[in-house]
C-alpha cells in the first residue's frame, strides 16, 4: 500500500490501438517510462485497434512491467468487433481498473469514466428531432453523460479525475477537418462535469487536435491521444499532471503548464 504524500503524479494516455500484428515488446519501453514517471496511469480508450481478444492478450503481455494501479475507459475502436466483454476480462486480470460509469479510488483521488458519445458541440449539436434513428443516437450521448454524473455523485474526495475517450469540449479537437467534429465528441458530456468539483478531465480520440482545453466553468481538459502526445511530448510521449494533494478543491492547482524535467 502506498502512503498518502502532497502530490500524485497521475500520467494520461490514449488510444494505444494495439493490432494483431504489434511487435512483441513494442509498448514495454513507453509503459516502462510511465512506470518512473507517474504513481497511476490513466488510458483513455481504443486500447486495441480491432476490439479483438487476441489484441487484448498481446496488450495484457505488454503491460506486464507496468507496476502503477491503472484506471481505462474503453474507446470506439474497442467495441469493433462485439468482444468487448472478453476484452474487458483480459485486460481487467492484467491489473486494469476499467470504469464504465464507474468511479474508484486511488491514492486519494476520485476517478470517474464513461467512454462518452458523439453529437457535436454548443449550438451545433445534433437534437434529438425527426427520424428515430436520430432520436437513439442523440439518447446515447446522453445515457453516457448520466453515467458520468452517476460516478462524479459518488465520489467523496477532494480531487476528482474524469476519464472519457470522445472529448466533451470542442476546444481539444480543434486541429481535426470541422466536417468530423460532430463525431469526436458531444457538449452533453460537459454537463456533469459542471456540477461537481473535477479537478481535471482526460480524454482520446482527437488524434490530431489540441492537447489542452477548459469547460466553460474552467475545469482544464487534456486531450491524451497518443498520437498528440507523439507531437507535444516526443521524448516522453504522454500527459503527466501534479495533483497537489494539499489544495481544497476550490484551489486546485493541476500542474496544467507543466512538463517533467528533460521534456521542456
Amino acid at each position: 500500500m502506498r502512503s498518502a504524500r502532497d502530490v500524485v503524479r497521475i500520467a494520461a494516455i490514449g488510444d494505444l490501438h494495439y493490432g494483431r500484428n504489434a511487435a512483441a515488446g513494442s509498448l514495454q519501453p513507453l509503459f516502462s517510462q510511465i512506470n518512473e514517471s507517474a504513481d497511476i496511469l490513466v488510458i483513455c480508450g481504443d486500447l486495441t485497434d480491432y476490439g479483438l481478444a487476441e489484441e487484448a492478450r498481446g496488450l495484457a503481455r505488454e503491460m506486464t512491467v507496468v507496476k502503477i494501479p491503472t484506471v481505462a475507459v474503453l474507446g470506439n475502436h474497442d467495441f469493433e468487433s462485439s468482444q468487448q466483454t472478453e476484452m474487458r476480462a483480459i485486460l481487467g486480470d492484467s491489473g486494469i481498473t476499467f470504469l464504465d460509469g464507474d468511479s474508484t479510488e486511488i491514492l486519494g483521488i476520485g476517478f470517474a469514466g464513461v467512454k462518452g458519445f458523439a453529437g457535436g458541440f454548443g449550438r451545433r449539436a445534433l437534437g434529438p428531432w425527426g427520424e428515430d434513428i436520430v432520436k437513439h443516437f442523440v439518447r446515447e450521448a446522453v445515457d453516457e453523460a448520466l453515467k458520468l454524473e452517476s460516478a462524479l455523485a459518488r465520489l467523496r474526495n477532494d480531487k476528482r479525475i474524469a476519464v472519457l475517450h470522445y472529448a466533451p469540449v470542442q476546444d481539444t479537437v480543434e486541429g481535426e477537418p470541422l466536417e468530423i467534429f460532430p463525431f469526436l465528441g458531444c457538449s452533453r458530456l460537459e454537463e456533469p462535469l459542471g456540477r461537481y468539483p473535477v479537478t481535471a478531465v482526460f480524454h482520446g480520440h482527437a488524434h490530431h487536435g489540441r492537447p489542452e482545453g477548459r469547460t466553460t466553468k474552467g475545469v482544464p481538459v487534456f486531450n491524451v491521444s497518443m498520437s498528440l502526445m507523439r507531437e507535444v511530448f516526443p521524448q516522453r510521449p504522454f500527459r503527466v499532471l501534479e495533483v497537489d494533494m494539499t489544495t481544497p478543491a476550490d484551489e486546485r492547482r493541476t500542474g496544467m503548464d507543466r512538463r517533467l524535467a528533460g521534456t521542456a
